[in-house]
């Protein structure tokens, strides 16, 4: 079942439940995924859903962050739960550690040794992490087991 299937299908369910959070963000996702496959001109490949999906996420990540710095409980909560639904379309999420491996062996493939070379590194990380993991929690962990060296 592809993507588009999924959210037309949790679409009609939401409806029948009256939940409207959960149509509002079932509806941005799918007019993203839509969006995306007009501008490719084609259907998108599941490799092209998740590009989309991780887009969203770091969209509501990132205004999660900036609601909490401006004191703004009350939208922090509303994107926090969005965040929640989108999750649902994501695959599984690394832990901390699968990430720390997955970083200390891309350092040691690329040989890089200080963080000068952090791009080289982030580079053959990101494809393997890509809708798995949030790029800040990779960005740091790459800067800190770079800095160690």
């Amino acid at each position: 079942m592809s993507l588009l299937s999924k959210l037309n299908d949790d679409m009609k369910t939401a409806m029948k439940a009256k939940e409207k959070e959960t149509l509002q963000v079932i509806r941005m996702l799918k007019a993203s995924l839509q969006n995306e496959q007009i501008k490719v001109g084609r259907d998108l490949t599941e490799d092209e859903e998740l590009t989309v999906l991780s887009r969203e996420m770091k969209q509501r990540r990132d205004s999660l962050t900036e609601f909490e710095k401006a004191g703004r409980e009350d939208l922090a909560e509303k994107v926090k739960g969005e965040i929640t639904i989108v999750e649902q379309y994501l695959p599984a999420q690394l832990t901390d550690e699968e990430i720390r491996q997955i970083v200390a062996d891309a350092i040691e493939k690329t040989g890089a040794t200080s963080p000068k070379e952090f791009g080289k590194v982030m580079g053959l990380v990101m494809p393997q992490v890509k809708g798995k993991a949030d790029g800040n929690q990779v960005n740091a962990v790459v800067k800190e087991l770079l800095t160690e060296k």
